[in-house]
């Protein structure tokens, strides 16, 4: 089967963009894909690129999840039909299902402030301002163990903070792991598994001593905090996903996981400014992307783990991004992310999917983990958290245990890196 199904329907689309974004009457359909073959993987491509009518959610080995515009929503069905692939309806409606949560957020923001103690639970989303407030007081409650810096401005001027974390023992130039979380706005589910990450690592030191000894810990909660508070800002703006600096006179954003400057504008980015993978104007147009790049050449020299937290998948992703080609490093590579694989299943029974970005997930050239791994960090990995709700919006139920089930992956993996790579 060809592509030139797909291709055909799309053209005989209209031309005018889509301008509501409030998502009321959207489905999200979920395409088998076991009988993956690259005419499916092109296929979903073409879908892609028409924005105003549907969204690729995931690809992979998971189930395809689609989200389909109600103008467009018969021809999908036909041509699934007509071509016998297998689906069903996961959500009759986007828009009710966003506007339900930010009433369910609204209360739970009243019902639990943010009390300035230094400690954040996991009963609902926390903005941008909470999380750089958490960790100035987990900072002011712990001088000796957590060190906040200012590395940074986002586009709109937003304060990028990292929060350093040690033992308190006072000893300079251990190694170093690194992890970032918030690179997507639409991905809540990431901060929180950062923040959840912090809290154990700063008031939880007795089960996490050996993660400390002689590691330091550099964290980055949010890196697009733009992005992020215009997701919290209503409904209509909840899947937003790239930055928020104005792209072209029409379009604002890039895709700040494509704006790296190795293998930048390569395959699995986008020239078009209003499209979800823009590569921007050029490498590190972004500030927010600038300001990681700068943080892994600060710890290059010390830094053994890289971590940047996405959702959704589950996979545990190593380099590289850009080629199917595997580094030289793999079995090293390997070896870590199965013990986060490992640690995971057994606590919860979620299986995760590792493997290289391209062979497991889709070429995505121009992102952190690549750039960071070629910059010296020999270990570095995109980890996507399991799905929840319509995939990018799990309920703020399901916090508490997402967020654990994440730690047990990460203290793992990071356990097999103390082992695979002692304080020299």
């Amino acid at each position: 089967m060809g592509v030139l199904w797909i291709v055909l329907a799309l053209s005989c689309l209209g031309l005018t963009e889509v301008q509501s974004n409030k998502y009321e009457g959207f489905k999200i359909y979920e395409v088998q894909t076991k009988a993956r073959t690259a005419a499916m993987d092109q296929a979903l491509s073409e879908l892609a690129k028409n924005e105003s009518y549907y969204e690729v959610f995931s690809s992979g080995s998971q189930p395809a999840r689609i989200m389909v515009h109600p103008e467009e929503q018969v021809n999908f069905v036909q041509l699934m039909d007509g071509h016998s692939l297998s689906y069903k309806v996961l959500n009759n409606n986007v828009g009710f299902t966003l506007r339900r949560q930010f009433a369910r957020n609204r209360i739970l923001r009243n019902r639990f402030p943010y009390t300035g103690n230094g400690r954040l639970g996991t009963e609902r989303f926390y903005s941008h301002g909470e999380i750089n407030q958490f960790i100035e007081d987990l900072a002011e409650e712990h001088p000796r163990r957590v060190f906040v810096k200012t590395v940074g401005k986002s586009y709109e001027r937003r304060l990028m903070k990292t929060v350093t974390i040690t033992n308190g023992d006072g000893r300079r130039n251990k190694n170093v792991i690194f992890v970032d979380g918030g690179f997507h706005a639409r991905e809540w589910i990431s901060p929180a598994a950062v923040v959840y990450l912090i809290d154990e690592l700063v008031n939880n030191l007795a089960d996490n001593a050996d993660l400390l000894m002689d590691y330091d810990w550099v964290i980055l909660p949010v890196v697009n905090p733009d992005g992020y508070e215009y997701t919290q800002l209503s409904e209509e703006t909840r899947m937003w996903r790239k930055t928020r600096k104005p792209s072209s006179p029409d379009c604002i954003g890039t895709d700040p996981n494509r704006n790296f400057d190795f293998h930048w504008n390569e395959e699995g980015a986008s020239e078009d400014p209003c499209d979800q993978t823009y590569a921007g104007s050029k490498a590190f147009s972004e500030p927010e992307a600038v300001v990681v790049s700068d943080l892994i050449h600060s710890y290059a020299d010390r830094g053994k783990m890289y971590l940047t937290l996405h959702s959704y998948g589950p996979y545990i992703l190593y380099p590289w991004g850009w080629s199917s080609d595997l580094p030289d490093t793999v079995d090293d590579l390997h070896e870590v992310a199965k013990a986060g694989f490992d640690a995971i299943l057994e606590a919860t029974g979620t299986l995760y999917e590792i493997g290289s970005s391209t062979n497991v997930l889709y070429v995505a050239a121009g992102a952190s983990d690549d750039y960071a791994f070629n910059a010296g960090f020999p270990i570095s990995f995109t980890m996507e958290l399991p799905p929840g709700g319509t995939g990018f919006d799990p309920p703020a139920s399901a916090i508490d245990q997402m967020v654990k089930e994440t730690w047990v992956g990460i203290a793992a993996m990071a356990r097999k890196v103390v082992q695979k790579y002692p304080l020299a």
